[in-house]
């Protein structure tokens, strides 16, 4: 039996790393995305001399075939990889995500809260209030995927690299990590700072809302994105993302040359 190779990385979705001083940030991508969608941001922290890691979430970033037969638990256990890795080189470490990367965000924070410093979220999905998913059981033995979610973006021209398609069995793996983390937000306690978007086509408002009356974080800035759709990252307000952050890791983390 000849063994099977996965599929090769699509050009601009490889992961992303900089090694700097010795605060680190570790930055996830979302479901159906790449690391495409956050190496802009890892490269503005790094120039501050930060020390990044942008992972490429197994099954992303090829085709949404392959995520199709990944799960959660193989996502997860990549940031968590990465997260590893920067303890080994850090004295402190930020982790931050995008959508589903701001769910893997949270579980870290709740999984290790001796490793994770702080916490940035950009448009976090831990929820949709949509009756159809509770059909997900039944449609993914019925179709292999639906239209994608990708690209939610209103700055022309750019592209975070997703899928076309939303694999629906990987789908389905997401929702049980969502139920896993919204079970156990009170354990978040580090400092939070959350972005959302005030038009959002892929999220409804009710992730952010049980964030906030979940977690136990002392600090907990929310701040509102008016020009940008789900995908902020690369979108017309990645500015003030990128300048919001790097002011949130000065002031409750530190800077490089502590």
């Amino acid at each position: 039996m000849t063994p099977t190779t996965s599929p090769a990385v699509v050009p601009g979705a490889e992961p992303f790393s900089a090694d700097g001083g010795r605060i680190g940030v570790l930055l996830s991508h979302g479901f159906t995305g790449s690391p495409a969608s956050m190496t802009p941001w890892g490269k503005q922290l790094a120039g501050l001399g930060h020390t990044v890691r942008v992972p490429r979430l197994p099954g992303h970033g090829t085709t949404w075939q392959e995520l199709n037969t990944t799960t959660w638990e193989q996502w997860y256990a990549e940031v968590d990889a990465a997260l590893t890795e920067l303890r080994s080189r850090c004295d402190h470490v930020v982790v931050a995500g995008l959508s589903m990367g701001g769910c893997l965000a949270l579980r870290l924070a709740e999984q290790r809260p001796a490793d994770v410093d702080a916490v940035v979220l950009v448009n976090p999905a831990i929820n949709l209030a949509r009756f159809d998913l509770k059909l997900l059981p039944v449609l993914k033995r019925l179709a292999r995927s639906l239209p994608g979610i990708g690209n939610d973006i209103k700055k022309p021209g750019q592209d975070e690299i997703g899928y076309v398609r939303t694999p629906l069995k990987a789908l389905a793996s997401q929702l049980v990590m969502w139920k896993d983390v919204r079970t156990h937000l009170d354990q978040v306690t580090q400092p939070l700072l959350v972005f959302k978007s005030d038009e959002d086509h892929v999220l409804d408002p009710t992730s952010v809302e049980l964030i906030r009356a979940g977690v136990s974080s002392k600090v907990l800035d929310v701040v509102a994105l008016p020009e940008s759709y789900h995908v902020a990252t690369i979108d017309n307000d990645d500015q003030l993302i990128f300048d919001r952050t790097a002011t949130f890791i000065a002031e409750h983390v530190g800077t490089f040359d502590d």
